[in-house]
């Protein structure tokens, strides 16, 4: 039986692609002899799946994308939607995959957004468990046009990495990200835990930096992120990510108190 329960189901033409994004320059993808991609939770129609399929095809044409629905309607939905390198079938967070393949990234997106943060855990292990040896679960939140998101990127491991992702132009705080952080760090945006402590930092240099506004948002969130960096903030990637209003900073940095793999 599929392990998880039906969500709402809410889905959009490029909701997802700074996420979309993200997957495709992950190691995992591009060093992967035969990628295996999962869409888990693609909700009411098959956009999400097509469109990782069209991105990801850039990258590495031979990219295999499987979408993963709870909700037998939705598949058969889909299936009208099947073509070379795209299928869909019905699931949950066990993965159901053809025999003797592993997903080299599953993408979980606003689909524990819907469930209880004591869920979290149990659920990032059985999907991880369905990766291949270097594999990568993306699991996150966005909002309904995918201007303000966030995920994390968990491994054999254990979690490794939260990327925010943001439209810059217009931003009045980056906090605002709060609102759509993954389900284990939504509840933890209080004093005395270090995702508080991150977006209050977050939001100072943002407004220190405010004078660079005139050289264009990038710029500005260039130098925020160059600011956590120099305060301590294990902030990760480079320019050239930073500049898609991009920030992706270490796990332990910000994983909540008391939190164990």
């Amino acid at each position: 039986m599929p392990i998880g329960s039906i969500t709402r189901g809410t889905t959009g033409t490029n909701r997802l692609r700074r996420i979309d994004r993200w997957i495709a320059q992950l190691p995992a993808v591009r060093h992967s002899s035969a990628p295996l991609v999962v869409d888990l939770g693609y909700g009411a129609s098959a956009t999400t799946t097509l469109e990782l399929h069209q991105r990801l095809g850039r990258v590495r044409a031979e990219t295999e994308v499987i979408g993963i629905e709870i909700d037998p309607a939705r598949v058969k939905l889909a299936s009208a939607s099947v073509k070379p390198g795209v299928s869909f079938r019905l699931g949950g967070f066990e993965v159901p995959l053809p025999p003797g393949r592993l997903a080299t990234v599953i993408r979980a997106l606003n689909v524990l957004r819907q469930y209880d943060e004591s869920a979290v855990l149990d659920a990032w292990k059985i999907m991880v468990s369905r990766l291949e040896p270097g594999g990568v679960l993306v699991e996150g939140t966005c909002n309904e046009v995918g201007r303000v998101a966030s995920w994390v990127d968990v491994t054999a491991e254990g979690p490794q990495t939260l990327t925010i992702s943001l439209r810059l132009a217009d931003l009045e705080k980056p906090s605002i990200v709060a609102e759509r952080l993954p389900k284990v760090l939504i509840h933890r945006n209080v004093p005395g835990e270090k995702i508080h402590t991150f977006l209050l930092d977050l939001d100072r240099h943002w407004q220190l930096n405010s004078p660079l506004s005139v050289y264009g948002p990038s710029q500005r969130w260039i130098a925020t992120a160059q600011g956590l960096a120099s305060d301590g903030w294990p902030v990760l990637g480079t320019r050239s990510r930073w500049k898609l209003g991009e920030l992706t900073v270490a796990w332990e940095a910000i994983a909540p108190n008391g939190f164990a793999w």
